[in-house]
């Protein structure tokens, strides 16, 4: 068995999740950050993290970490760790292709005595039953003789400079007990607030889904609950303000819920459940609450703008924000897209307005165009979709210069108080 000594460390993929942890092990160890995508690899080398997750100053202190998009350069590395996306298909069903690939990738360059360390959002069971055969049947080895595995989920926020990697506690596991502890002493090496070693690795990896499977079933909560107050005209936020003056009243908002976690980590879940021949309901009741929240908002805007006499097909409407959550460039997953989509099957035409993406990637990821700056006095209907530090700088009366004589200022995220925006959520 290696020493924590021995190790050379890998992690393969780049993102939101890999990059922190690569440039952290990356002040102490020699680590490979291994990526797909040549031209990541070169942004990464030339010093700058388009993410933003990490600053060309934090790169430049991760003296012992080298970048690199070619597998050769992972056969002298023994410990590996897979940081790749984990999303949902077109019918809600978890994707494992890159975890997939992934593994067949590392597969290829497997050693006696390797270890493999997931870190990607799976089902319970995932790790072993899918992504174990692979590492075996590409590299012609036995997993607990030749190899072995690790799992520890991330518990990365994008956007976040308060709770970063190495001061989140870290669920760690390992295939066998003696894996298990060198596991959590290679975290211990960076993670300041401690680890939490799990029983097995089924635990960490339920243990993972469930943490935000649970904060979906409350925003869900939150969300039917502002659905209900709105029909009995009742400010949601002054009933949330109210109600959380009790000390054990959690502080949870209503809103969009996408996201590379909360929006998809529970089909995971419920994926797994129904394959053991148990059919879910108050999680997929949860789901199908949340992804209606984007027509359910339309249908809102709509009815306002109707009661105003703006002519609705045709109008124009802009939304304010695309990523999934506020000052990011994160569009994983954005429920954002939601309203566009359900905008245009009204015929409105619709102007997305965020100074935090890439115009690039909004239209590679979401075919979406966004513009560089709204137009004075243009729209019919305004959504603050996001809620961006830009925005809440402009204040209601520079944001309604964005709008017609007549218009409809909707309020998604309480940057505007009750008496600012005409709708709220």
């Amino acid at each position: 068995m290696l020493s924590l000594q021995e190790i050379k460390l890998a992690i393969i993929g780049l993102g939101y999740v890999g990059l922190p942890l690569a440039v952290e092990f990356g002040k102490y160890r020699s680590v490979v950050g291994f990526d797909i995508n040549q031209q990541r690899i070169n942004a990464l080398r030339a010093g700058h993290d388009s993410t933003l997750e990490v600053s060309d100053d934090e790169l430049k202190e991760a003296s012992k970490l080298s970048y690199s998009a070619s597998l050769a350069d992972l056969k002298s590395c023994n410990v590996f760790i897979v940081t790749v996306p984990t999303p949902i298909d077109e019918h809600k069903q978890p994707d494992l292709t890159p975890l997939i690939k992934a593994s067949e990738s590392i597969g290829s360059v497997l050693k006696r005595g390797d270890i493999v360390i997931y870190e990607s959002t799976v089902y319970p069971g995932a790790t072993e039953e899918d992504c174990v055969p692979v590492l075996e049947r590409v590299s012609g080895l036995k997993f607990n003789v030749d190899f072995f595995a690790g799992y520890s989920p991330e518990r990365i926020n994008p956007g976040d400079k308060e709770h970063r990697v190495t001061t989140i506690r870290k669920v760690t596991s390992g295939s066998t007990p003696v894996v298990a502890d060198l596991v959590d002493d290679l975290y211990k090496e960076i993670i300041t607030a401690g680890t939490h070693k799990a029983s097995c690795i089924k635990v960490a990896e339920a243990a993972k889904v469930i943490e935000n499977t649970q904060r979906d079933l409350n925003i869900a909560l939150i969300n039917e609950l502002a659905i209900i107050f709105n029909r009995m005209g009742i400010d949601t936020e002054a009933v949330l303000q109210a109600a959380g003056t009790k000390w054990n009243f959690l502080p949870f908002r209503p809103g969009l819920v996408g996201g590379h976690c909360i929006g998809v980590d529970p089909y995971y879940l419920t994926h797994k459940a129904q394959s053991v021949g148990y059919n879910p309901e108050i999680i997929l009741a949860g789901r199908r609450l949340n992804d209606g929240m984007g027509a359910y908002v339309v249908s809102q805007l709509v009815k306002a703008m109707l009661k105003r006499r703006i002519h609705v097909d045709g109008a124009r409407v802009l939304v304010m924000g695309l990523t999934f959550k506020e000052n990011c460039p994160d569009l994983r997953n954005t429920r954002v897209v939601d309203i566009i989509a359900e905008l245009g099957e009204y015929n409105i035409r619709v102007d997305v307005y965020d100074p935090w993406v890439s115009a690039a990637e909004a239209q590679h990821e979401h075919g979406i165009s966004p513009i560089g700056e709204p137009v004075i006095s243009a729209y019919d209907g305004i959504v603050l979709a996001v809620a961006h530090n830009e925005f809440r700088a402009l204040g209601s009366e520079n944001i309604r210069r964005y709008g017609k004589p007549e218009h409809v200022l909707y309020d998604l995220k309480y940057l505007l108080s009750s008496e600012e925006a005409d709708l709220r959520l």
